[in-house]
């Protein structure tokens, strides 16, 4: 009984230390429309994981109509003009999303909708520096070089992984200076033993996809470039045998294994990647590939949760949110009707 009891200890505590050692993450993107909604049933579903962070990979607000979320509220519906909604379209995001996840760290990713006319990719970093400069990317920029500007890519190290976002919100994108930076920023994990792994999170998701009508591939400096970051990965994972995984939103559904495609079979190997556009935007039709992928859906909201584990690998299951996940308050201020609305409607595809 004794030898019986004692194995049963040592295998609890394995067990124990096992789990010590796994971590936990949330990302999704694309918040607008019903953002203000959704995003605080993600943030209490981010707690409730034991998340240690929550990255958002862009388009916070619509910018180019009044959100819904923002037009038809029960309580101060915006009975004002386009142009002053746009004035504080990007203060309500604050306030109504990223408020909600409290001292939790919290990644913001720039997106296409940042750049919409009035906006600026300038004025995003301006509004959003608290989180564009947040600690652990701050720390990290004094280490890579003596040049601390702010900017819309970024990297932090976290537990042996390399997190890094690359600014693809407009046409021009990825330009030469982040393209030099993103593959200086490669060379440098690929000579570190501490980094078992690479996260690259971005809105548009790389050329030749399972979503390639919606990414890179339309316009021809993402597609050059994305062409050329993506093999850059592909490179490093080859040579170093580190783990390497691709993120994104920009369209509104969730899908996993997007990269499995004849093409890139071919052209140098499949990456591990997701499209998880799914934090309150107006919901799209799936592709026609999308039969191809892994797992796809749409018509749904939630988050893409990560569990890190202690040899750089990571498992990542999509969550979905139910209408029941909405918390009180937020169905006390927006109205339970226009909750339902967003559940039932804000979409492409009759349910």
């Amino acid at each position: 009984m004794r030898v019986k009891t004692s194995v049963l200890m040592a295998m609890v505590l394995v067990a124990s230390l096992v789990g010590a050692q796994e971590w936990k993450f949330v990302v999704s993107g694309d918040s607008r429309n019903c953002g203000d909604i959704v995003v605080p049933a993600i943030s209490e579903g981010v707690k409730k994981d034991a998340a240690e962070f929550y990255w958002h990979l862009g388009d916070f607000r619509a910018i180019y109509a009044i959100d819904e979320d923002i037009s038809n509220r029960a309580k101060s519906p915006w009975m004002k003009s386009l142009g002053e909604y746009q004035k504080i379209a990007w203060q309500d995001a604050i306030e109504k999303q990223l408020g909600g996840f409290g001292g939790l760290p919290v990644y913001v990713g720039i997106g296409n909708h940042e750049t919409i006319p009035p906006k600026t990719r300038g004025e995003f970093v301006e509004t959003f520096s608290k989180w564009l400069d947040a600690p652990a990317i701050h720390s990290q920029r004094e280490k890579d070089s003596s040049d601390l500007t702010v900017k819309t890519y970024y990297h932090w190290r976290q537990k042996g992984i390399d997190f890094i976002y690359l600014d693809n919100a407009s046409a021009d994108e990825f330009d030469a200076g982040q393209l030099t930076w993103f593959e200086k920023t490669l060379a440098a994990a690929k000579q570190d033993s501490t980094v078992k792994a690479i996260v690259v999170g971005m809105h548009a998701a790389l050329p030749n996809s399972l979503a390639e009508g919606h990414s890179m591939n339309n316009w021809k400096a993402g597609e050059e470039s994305g062409m050329r970051v993506y093999t850059d990965l592909v490179d490093f994972r080859n040579q170093t045998k580190k783990n390497v995984y691709v993120l994104a939103s920009h369209s509104h559904f969730y899908m996993k294994g997007i990269f499995d495609t004849p093409y890139w079979k071919v052209h140098g190997g499949v990456l591990p990647g997701w499209i998880v556009g799914t934090a309150g935007a107006h919901r799209y039709k799936l592709p026609e590939d999308a039969k191809k992928a892994e797992e796809a859906k749409t018509n749904v909201y939630g988050y893409l949760l990560a569990t890190a584990h202690e040899s750089g690998s990571i498992d990542f299951r999509f969550k979905e949110l139910p209408e029941s996940a909405i918390p009180r308050d937020v169905v006390a201020e927006f109205g339970a009707s226009l909750v339902h609305e967003c559940f039932v409607g804000n979409s492409d595809v009759r349910h």
